[in-house]
């Protein structure tokens, strides 16, 4: 699918946009005042009200917070906002890409080294929480920290003390901990991977940046907004979007979020010509997407047996053809073993020869013509 947003600019599309700028910045003035933190935010969604008026609130104490929020909707943004609308505003926020730290380099990433400490350790290295002392210490894909280690980081976070690499002199810091996952801290524990303990204390405050899907009054503002900034960057255009194409970016599920729609209008008027810039890719949805529209939300009787053909094939693939029993296909599907096995010479299902152990053939269960008897396991 194409779309083409004409170069050609009309009065009465001028005119919208400014009216909708005006709109904007009066209404985050009313909502959160007159900070200037939050000059570059564009949008005036009732969700991101929320957020930032959530952001403005917490900002003044010094507590921890844990942000979560899928990838590309601007969590360390707000880690930034927090920050700059905190009393540590004049002191630095560092930040630390979890994710991208090797497992040892660990300690000495965070809290520094010694001359000599270890093979290639030249000189004398102060780490992320010696930098951050007095401000905020920003851990960026915070589940991604080496189960194995969080201990050490639950020590300097429950204590504010530390110890270099080769060093016996404990130091002592003050730091604000802003965490961000895109993932679900719960489930991160759950399975394992993150320490009940060290979410329990970075999970002081929790703050969810929602999705772009859930600000679709922000997302022509959004698109708007990078379209301007780009063709400045570029040096093309200037382009704006019509009304058809507007509604349209409105539809779109955004699964990558603001990142997303940023490098699609970037990637759009990089490849645009003089007269006319192409939204080649602009509204390509994921197949999850896709199965929700209008043509498919019925199937036809066939392919309705197809699909429940499809259907018992992958259960009783899951389970190695096993029927009835504990954990059978029976039981996954929900339904008496003497009914699957009807389902399945009905639709011919049969498990495939080469899965066939010799013991199934001598016992005669019918491996090849999918007569399994009801109640039988294979």
């Amino acid at each position: 699918m194409s779309f083409v947003v004409e170069k050609t600019i009309r009065s009465d599309d001028i005119t919208s946009l400014n009216a909708q700028g005006t709109q904007i910045n009066t209404c985050l003035q009313e909502a959160i005042g007159p900070q200037s933190a939050f000059a570059d935010i564009v949008g005036c969604s009732d969700t991101l009200i929320r957020t930032l008026k959530t952001v403005e609130t917490i900002a003044q104490t010094t507590a921890s917070v844990m942000i979560t929020g899928e990838t590309g909707t601007g969590k360390e943004l707000i880690a930034k906002f927090i920050h700059k609308l905190s009393p540590r505003r004049e002191k630095q926020m560092i930040k630390v890409n979890c994710a991208s730290i090797p497992t040892e380099l660990f300690e000495s990433e965070f809290f520094g080294h010694e001359k000599g400490a270890f093979t290639g350790a030249i000189r004398n290295r102060a780490g992320r929480f010696e930098l951050a002392n007095g401000g905020t210490l920003f851990l960026d894909e915070v589940c991604e920290i080496p189960i194995e280690l969080q201990s050490k980081l639950l020590r300097v976070l429950e204590e504010s003390e530390f110890e270099r690499i080769g060093s016996e002199m404990t130091r002592r810091v003050d730091v604000r901990i802003v965490a961000a996952t895109n993932r679900d801290p719960r489930v991160e524990v759950a399975k394992g991977n993150l320490r009940e303990d060290l979410y329990f204390r970075l999970n002081v405050i929790p703050l969810s940046v929602p999705p772009l899907r859930e600000r679709s009054d922000d997302v022509v503002l959004l698109a708007q907004h990078f379209l301007d900034s780009t063709c400045r960057k570029f040096e093309r255009g200037p382009y704006t979007l019509t009304h058809s194409h507007r509604r349209a970016v409105m539809k779109h599920g955004w699964p990558g979020n603001v990142r997303e729609l940023r490098n699609v209008i970037e990637r759009a008027v990089a490849l645009s010509t003089e007269s006319l810039m192409e939204f080649d890719e602009l509204l390509i949805r994921p197949a999850e997407e896709q199965i929700h529209e209008p043509h498919s939300r019925f199937l036809t009787e066939e392919e309705f047996k197809e699909r429940e053909k499809a259907n018992i094939t992958a259960a009783l693939e899951m389970v190695d053809w096993r029927i009835a029993g504990t954990g059978g296909a029976a039981e996954l599907l929900g339904i008496p073993p003497s009914t699957l096995a009807n389902r399945m010479r009905k639709f011919r299902i049969s498990k495939p020869a080469a899965n066939c152990s010799a013991q199934e053939e001598l016992e005669g269960r019918a491996c090849d013509h999918g007569s399994v008897r009801a109640g039988q396991t294979t």
